[in-house]
């Protein structure tokens, strides 16, 4: 009997092992800190945040409501979702009281986030203008970023053995991604561009025979993912735009509008970012085109 109660010990464990595997760490870290607030609030109206109910997650997102995006309400339920899961307790976040307080919230409050704006392509020249000649990486950084349509976790993570110069250009292997958790791994294909001030490949290039003269491995830029955001808001504040409007996402949103006002289709835009959805892609597409297939083009006055 007490061998099969540690058998059985020993599975729990191990499930739970792979149920922590089945999340990136960043993410892990996320739901975590996502909990605490949950706790913490748990914690002042003397309720249990382990097991909770659906009233106590109702509770909790409308106390969330009244600073909260409706994006971040339905992360929160997703994270306490996932830590309940990982300590084995069921949560039924599909609940009536659950679904309908959400629904009347976002009635109340809209669910439309208010977005960064998207690097185009005048904006994305005068960043590229504002960077002294010796930063090579920052560069480099952002005219990557924004080719290969990059979240800023994945540019953060590339390595020297994950970046192959082929005659057509450059090939970066994405060994995981935020829709890739099981590392199968996708390759990015960023071709040379025809002006050489603002080639992505040019950029990387002068950057590795500096970076990696001697040695031959590491990271390529060696920044945290917040950086990313930082590089770009000093730029843009240089190049004279309005810093406050930019962000690490901005890069890939600018590629996907940009790629999707110059004619590229959607499964090619998607190849390319790593969306598994066309749901996102048709927005930027959207964007793209609201002058562009505007009725007010068909009036003369």
């Amino acid at each position: 009997m007490s061998e099969l109660l540690t058998d059985l010990k020993n599975l729990e464990i191990e499930t739970l092992k792979n149920l922590k595997n089945s999340k990136a760490n960043n993410t892990l870290r996320a739901y975590q800190s996502d909990f605490r607030d949950f706790s913490s609030f748990c914690t002042k109206n003397t309720f249990s945040p382990m097991p909770t109910q659906p009233k106590v997650i109702a509770l909790y997102i409308t106390h969330l409501s009244k600073s909260s995006k409706f994006s971040t309400l339905k992360r929160r339920i997703a994270s306490i979702s996932v830590i309940h899961k990982l300590k084995g307790h069921y949560l039924d976040t599909k609940h009536p009281i659950i679904k309908e307080n959400l629904h009347g919230i976002k009635r109340a409050l809209g669910s439309r986030q208010k977005a960064k704006k998207p690097i185009l392509i005048n904006d994305l020249k005068l960043i590229i203008k504002a960077i002294d000649k010796e930063k090579l990486r920052d560069k480099a950084l952002i005219l990557i970023g924004f080719a290969g349509g990059f979240r800023r976790s994945e540019l953060v993570n590339i390595n020297y053995e994950d970046v192959e110069f082929v005659n057509e250009g450059v090939k970066i292997l994405i060994k995981k991604s935020k829709t890739d958790q099981s590392g199968e791994g996708t390759i990015k294909a960023i071709p040379y561009f025809n002006n050489y001030e603002f080639c992505p490949v040019l950029a990387l290039k002068s950057y590795f025979n500096v970076k990696f003269s001697e040695l031959k491995d590491g990271k390529v830029f060696d920044i945290s993912d917040k950086s990313v955001a930082l590089i770009i808001k000093r730029y843009a504040e240089k190049a004279g735009l309005d810093s406050t409007k930019y962000a690490g996402h901005s890069l890939r949103s600018g590629f996907a509008t940009t790629a999707a006002e110059f004619g590229a289709e959607e499964r090619n835009i998607m190849a390319m970012t790593g969306h598994k959805t066309t749901q996102m892609v048709r927005r930027y597409i959207h964007e793209a085109n609201l002058f562009k297939n505007n009725a007010l083009n068909k009036i003369k006055i």
